[in-house]
């Protein structure tokens, strides 16, 4: 009798945890809080970031993730415009509204690695740009379902062109 219920309970639990996980995937907040944490536990295991340096880190990189959101939206929202407009008259003004956008987003970029320098060593900035550009691949993959193909990002990094010619 033990056995059966506790087999009752283990399969309740393991329904009540698939259809989270199902609940995950159709949420995009939920699916976004949940990369996001992905996203910092890379971080941290990267970086390897003392206490002090954790407590001056995050607020600043939780400000630069902030601004990155909405510049990139900005872009976005640019973009549509654009392309909306790519027939009518005002496609000149559209144009240059993307490419400041853009110019933004650049700008930005710039300005995230001067604020992390004043709070972490210059060795940790460059081991967070690397951390951040795996964990983007990595995003890309696990959308893809290629999340360990070989190229540019995968585990077995760029793969070079043949070498001479046709024979």
């Amino acid at each position: 009798m033990k056995k059966i219920i506790s087999a009752v309970c283990a399969l309740v639990l393991l329904s009540v945890v698939a259809l989270a996980q199902n609940n995950d995937k159709r949420d995009p907040e939920k699916w976004r809080e949940k990369v996001r944490a992905e996203q910092v536990a890379m971080i941290t295991s990267e970086l390897d970031l003392t206490e002090a340096e954790a407590q001056a880190f995050w607020p600043v990189y939780n400000d630069v993730q902030k601004q990155r959101r909405e510049a990139f939206k900005a872009s976005g929202d640019a973009f549509k415009a654009l392309k909306e407009g790519v027939d009518g008259a005002d496609v000149n003004t559209l144009l240059n509204n993307y490419l400041d956008a853009k110019k933004k987003c650049e700008a930005l970029e710039a300005e995230a690695l001067n604020r992390y320098k004043k709070v972490l060593p210059v060795q940790k900035v460059a081991k967070l740009v690397m951390a951040e550009e795996k964990f983007r691949h990595q995003q890309i993959g696990k959308l893809g379902g290629q999340g360990n193909r070989p190229g540019p990002g995968g585990r077995r990094g760029p793969q070079m062109p043949p070498q001479g010619g046709a024979q």
